[in-house]
């Protein structure tokens, strides 16, 4: 039996489609399963357990490199990323992205059963086409993570249990705990990490309040604040950090995903935008207070009954807007209200 997912982003996408992977290896414990994915996401899921082989997607890089000086290296790239998409003949292939760049992927692929969702998804964007074998169309309100296991269900498999087993190892475990101690940061107090920037401008929460919920949370909580995001945001959080009146790290840029995982492993709690991270800290156990706006948590939340979501309730939202120009349902979120749901979890 060979299996091949296709899930190409995000990084939240991706941790999300990881009970459905668990799920087809426990149904096939002997199965070869291939992943096909973007490189953005593509080290969550290298080392899998789950998973035998990983075929990493550089497609955002190799479309702009068509306009390039260096077109024809790009043009011999994605044949070569075609030609090992196709070296195996696959009894099943599932898309669990549902887009036109996932359908593509389906089509060129060689299978003999190619399944997922049929028309009257949200963005569907023509992926059926791609298909032969349609599952109906399910509500785009039901979270994303049980849409996954929708299409298994489809095919007779069922999940006991959520798992993501994150492919954490020693290493990177090694790594977490020797950028705690270059931050100067003990494990004597518990350790709390804000991840406050995400690429949607409309996701965003003001920045005094981040500092403000910090200040909280080292003096009510007597915790430790540890801010992660990517190198791009490391100045945005260090502007965060001097609105403070106590000291916290700035970790941002200075982990890989694998070693970001590891850390959240050795957090109490992370307070997070709607972004990736809040699903990694929550695929790795971490307790997560999500901070949601312009999106549904319903949909895109983090997953399981020991994380907390905090919003406006306001008539506008969900909007789904990248853009907007009053941000109210973010700018209405309190740093009481926050702080007020971190003490209802009784973790700290």
């Amino acid at each position: 039996m060979k299996i091949l997912i296709v899930k190409l982003s995000a990084i939240g996408d991706v941790i999300l489609t990881l009970p459905s992977l668990n799920a087809l290896r426990k149904r096939f414990p002997k199965a070869h399963i291939a992943w096909v994915v973007e490189k953005a996401a593509a080290e969550l899921i290298e080392g899998h357990p789950a998973l035998d082989r990983v075929i990493v997607s550089n497609r955002k890089k190799w479309i702009k490199g068509l306009w390039g000086a260096d077109r024809f290296d790009n043009l011999k790239n994605i044949h070569n990323f075609i030609k090992e998409l196709r070296d195996t003949h696959y009894d099943l292939i599932i898309d669990f992205q549902g887009l036109l760049k996932s359908g593509i992927l389906v089509g060129l692929a060689g299978g003999t059963r190619k399944i997922g969702f049929d028309k009257g998804m949200q963005r569907n964007e023509g992926a059926h086409l791609f298909l032969n074998e349609r599952i109906p169309a399910v509500n785009m309100d039901r979270h994303a993570l049980e849409r996954n296991l929708v299409l298994l269900r489809s095919l007779g498999i069922s999940a006991d249990e959520v798992e993501y087993r994150i492919p954490v190892g020693q290493s990177e475990r090694a790594a977490a705990a020797e950028l705690l101690w270059k931050h100067g940061v003990g494990t004597r107090r518990p350790l709390v990490a804000l991840n406050p920037i995400t690429r949607w401008e409309t996701k965003l929460w003001n920045c005094r309040n981040f500092a403000g919920l910090a200040d909280c949370i080292i003096d009510e909580l007597s915790a430790c604040v540890v801010f992660t995001g990517s190198r791009n945001d490391r100045d945005a959080i260090s502007s965060i950090i001097d609105e403070m009146k106590h000291r916290a790290a700035n970790m941002a840029g200075e982990t890989n995903l694998k070693e970001l995982a590891a850390l959240y492993e050795k957090c109490a709690l992370a307070v997070t935008t709607d972004t990736g991270p809040m699903h990694l800290a929550a695929a790795v156990g971490t307790s997560v207070v999500a901070l949601f706006g312009p999106t549904a948590p319903w949909r895109t939340g983090p997953y399981g009954s020991r994380h907390q979501v905090v919003r406006a309730e306001m008539k506008c939202s969900p909007c789904f807007k990248r853009k907007c120009p009053t941000v109210k349902c973010m700018q209405q979120i309190s740093v009481k209200q926050v702080m007020e749901t971190i003490l209802k979890l009784g973790i700290l």
